[in-house]
């Protein structure tokens, strides 16, 4: 089924060309998706080839969309710019921006949590049952790599569900921050009970948005970024300490 409504013969190539940027700033189109053809848009719009050739153009011109070589126009990372390559390099090297940037998600999130128990529409639901189902089973086979995934997808998707279009794509800017490897030791957060513990947060934050319970989804989702909080801080100390460890070792067995 396409997502692409049909336009009046008599509308230009600016009505295509605004469909598709709804499309993109609503978060139905994701960046680094494929566009469909020239034929196939003008079939689901209603328009004629000529007008989709001049709407894609205008919107490359714009910077949502850009054309591959070989073929295919695809969705550009609008929310790229948001944190540029510069301050990324810099978040990377100080500590205390992991820290900066868990305590923002924080308050953000819990904000997002509470709207998406208010707005969630049932396909929201449906979208946010599947995902569960995945984390369950990336959980139960102990697949730390899809789960770290999915984690980052699920927070994604309560912004979705929000169905505001800042939190949408500030949050996703902040997700982007993770899937970049900026704030490492991720891995060490699902050592010994923390994994466990997380996934049983997570059940939590969806038990309430899919029920519609705004003071528990606000609750959860606070609850869970401080225990990250927490355990990012515990694990900067032993990561300190395991390092000043193996330079003693290293010097007193010379």
């Amino acid at each position: 089924m396409s997502v692409f409504l049909q336009i009046p013969q008599n509308k230009t190539s600016d009505e295509v060309a605004h469909q598709i940027e709804e499309l993109v700033i609503e978060g139905v189109l994701r960046a680094g998706e494929q566009l469909p053809g020239e034929r196939e848009l003008a079939e689901s719009t209603g328009v004629s080839r000529p007008v989709v050739r001049e709407a894609i153009k205008l919107l490359d011109t714009r910077g949502l969309l850009y054309k591959k070589q070989g073929g295919g126009t695809f969705i550009c990372n609008i929310v790229g710019d948001v944190f540029s390559q510069p301050i990324t390099e810099v978040l990377a090297r100080h500590k205390k921006a992991t820290l900066d940037y868990l305590e923002y998600r924080r308050e953000v999130e819990s904000i997002a949590a509470g709207l998406a128990a208010e707005r969630a529409t049932p396909h929201d639901k449906i979208m946010l049952n599947e995902l569960m189902e995945r984390m369950k089973i990336a959980h139960e086979s102990v697949d730390f790599n899809e789960e770290a995934e999915l984690d980052i997808e699920f927070h994604s998707l309560i912004g979705e569900m929000t169905h505001n279009l800042i939190l949408l794509h500030t949050l996703r800017a902040c997700y982007n921050l993770l899937k970049q490897g900026i704030f490492r030791n991720r891995e060490k957060l699902y050592e010994i009970d923390g994994r466990q513990i997380m996934y049983d947060q997570h059940v939590a934050i969806s038990d309430a948005i899919l029920t519609g319970d705004k003071d528990a989804a606000v609750k959860h989702s606070n609850s869970h970024m401080c225990y990250i909080l927490e355990r990012s801080v515990e694990v900067e100390y032993q990561v300190e300490r395991e390092r000043i460890s193996n330079l003693r070792f290293k010097q007193r067995t010379k």
